[in-house]
């Protein structure tokens, strides 16, 4: 699966940018190889539209605020949320005002800090996190891009095998490799992945756990929605809930933008933020390593192209899932055609 080739991937949010990226005026970013601006207006709310002006094809994200709307660095033609153009300036001031001019423009909301953006109508909505409502903390941890694809980023997360052997320098025991015994839960959006594992507890991590212990047991429930984005909450025995978001937003086809940040239910007088982050990094960098090391062309009819064990029933679950729904989608835009 290319990820730029599957027009259904339009249909989904994704987290593109932290809000506060925003604040100093418009950003660029590539969501499935589509070039796109992205700003906030007059009221604080986002927009997202093509990086292109209708004018003479400059790029929008070079522009600035003026008075709630985008200005294009280039001529000064002033833009709304919706992509038209609002002031042309010049022309006489007595022939300003709103034109029937404009640039494509998408759905964008802001949630848990990041913008998030839908290229066409999508399918399902933007998860409600139940540790928000909880009042758990977040912290938010990266922001950056890895080279590999949106899927195997998604299957590394819910793979109970790769813990002794790409974390063998950090939580993983290579002295028991056998994966932990795992249940499923399926939805219409995704599934529900319920397991818990043993692992060792280093140095680095009894200080965030405030656990002693060489050892300690990770009781996990990982929310899987499709396509590229999870949610891992993780209970330790002292009662510490972790949990994990990781959006692997698809940037090209061999590329995604990697957006992670957690909740806890613990306070910075227990554990430093710093601290957390520091202990995740080490983890994700150690993901990244062997995930950008991948092809990124994702087969989901797997037949006689990538071998499985049993501990791949995610991964599978995954693939079976998207090739369902995409096999779906793509009989509707045919029916619709004829």
């Amino acid at each position: 699966m290319l990820q730029t080739a599957t027009p259904a991937l339009r249909r989904f949010w994704y987290p593109v940018i932290p809000l506060s990226h925003l604040k100093d005026g418009p950003k660029p970013f590539t969501l499935l190889g589509q070039n796109l601006v992205l700003w906030v207006d007059g009221e604080g709310k986002p927009a997202a539209m093509d990086d292109r002006c209708c004018h003479r094809t400059a790029k929008l994200s070079k522009g600035f605020y003026s008075n709630g709307w985008l200005a294009c660095g280039y001529h000064g033609w002033e833009f709304g949320a919706d992509g038209r153009v609002m002031r042309v300036p010049q022309r006489p001031v007595d022939r300003q005002g709103a034109t029937n001019m404009r640039v494509p423009a998408y759905r964008a909301e802001a949630r848990y800090g990041y913008v998030w953006v839908a290229l066409e109508d999508p399918l399902f909505d933007i998860p409600d996190f139940e540790e928000e409502a909880e009042g758990f903390r977040r912290i938010d941890e990266f922001y950056e891009i890895w080279n590999c694809a949106g899927l195997r980023v998604m299957e590394n997360s819910f793979d109970n095998a790769h813990f002794s052997f790409v974390h063998r320098a950090s939580f993983g025991d290579q002295g028991h490799p056998e994966p932990a015994k795992l249940e499923v839960e399926e939805y219409d959006d995704g599934f529900l992945f319920i397991t818990e594992v043993p692992v060792r507890n280093p140095e680095i991590q009894k200080k965030v756990l405030r656990m002693e212990s060489d050892t300690t047991v990770r009781h996990m429930r990982g929310r899987w929605y499709m396509p590229f984005l999870r949610k891992l909450r993780i209970r330790y025995p002292n009662g510490l809930s972790h949990s994990i978001v990781t959006g692997a937003t698809p940037i090209d086809d061999r590329s995604c933008q990697i957006v992670q940040f957690v909740f806890r239910n613990d306070s910075e007088a227990d554990a430093k933020a710093e601290d957390i982050i520091a202990f995740d990094r080490l983890v994700t960098d150690e993901d990244r390593d062997i995930l950008e090391s991948t092809d990124f062309d994702v087969p989901l009819d797997q037949a006689g192209i990538e071998m499985n064990m049993p501990s791949d029933r995610p991964g599978v679950l995954m693939r079976r899932m998207l090739l369902k729904l995409l096999e779906a989608q793509s009989a509707t835009v045919k029916a619709a055609a004829e």
